[in-house]
């Protein structure tokens, strides 16, 4: 079954960028739709929601900038949603940046980076990190650098594969080791494997293959798990399964 990919996007030169930058990014078969609108989007999201839980987008990358509202709008409507949600713009500063994270983003883009570097970028979802172009990496790194001027404070990416933030929930450096929470146990046996894999250093796609999955089937997952254990890290997670002897 092929990966449904919704684009949003106003302008249909960069619509159509940002299309073959997907389908270069992915080996997977994809099934893309594209929109410009909020209206559009909408409209594509709840045809497929009437069709079941598994039969929604995975990937879905959206402008802030569109005729009839605000993507971050969209964003926060889809707080609840699997799909991966990528910010794709013009915008660098601040007051676009965090606010889009802070609705749900999983990545942000600047469409005025090189083909390649978008590629390269998107392609970081199969290993388990945020598509952060590189001067959006830079300016995250700058705003929790300690001494930061930044008046806005830790604020947190959230990302379907944890929460990069200032300050971690399992304070493992200093020795302290949280017990695992009784969310524990509403782990599925497939959810365990993921687990037990992703701690041993496997990437998503290498876990994909191993599995014989998707690898947006394997994101979903580590959503889930990363859910009911209460962590935001690879690194937290795996010293949960090591207390639990998975690793």
């Amino acid at each position: 079954m092929a990966v449904k990919v919704l684009i949003i996007e106003d302008n249909p030169v960069a619509r159509s960028f940002l299309c073959r930058v997907v389908r270069e990014s992915f080996s997977d078969a994809l099934e893309i739709t594209e929109v410009g609108d909020l209206d559009g989007a909408r409209r594509q999201v709840a045809k497929l929601a009437d069709l079941g839980p598994d039969a929604g987008f995975k990937l879905i990358l959206v402008d802030l900038e569109l005729p009839d509202g605000n993507g971050m709008e969209f964003l926060a409507e889809l707080a609840g949603s699997t799909a991966m949600k990528i910010v794709t713009t013009l915008y660098s500063d601040d007051d676009h940046l965090f606010p889009a994270l802070q609705c749900g983003a999983d990545g942000y883009l600047l469409k005025e980076d090189r083909f390649e570097v978008l590629v390269e970028e998107l392609q970081r979802i199969v290993r388990g990190q945020p598509p952060l172009s590189p001067a959006i990496a830079r300016r995250l790194l700058s705003h929790f650098r300690p001494g930061s001027t930044g008046d806005s404070g830790p604020m947190p990416l959230h990302s379907g594969f944890g929460a990069l933030s200032t300050t971690a929930q399992f304070a493992t450096g200093r020795g302290v080791v949280l017990d695992p929470p009784p969310e524990w146990e509403r782990l599925t046996p497939r959810e365990n494997e993921v687990l037990t894999y992703l701690s041993k250093g496997f990437t998503i796609k290498e876990i994909a293959n191993l599995m014989g999955i998707k690898w947006f089937t394997v994101n979903d997952h580590i959503k889930s798990i990363y859910k009911k254990l209460n962590v935001s890290s690879r690194a937290e997670a795996a010293v949960l399964a090591s207390k639990q002897g998975l690793v």
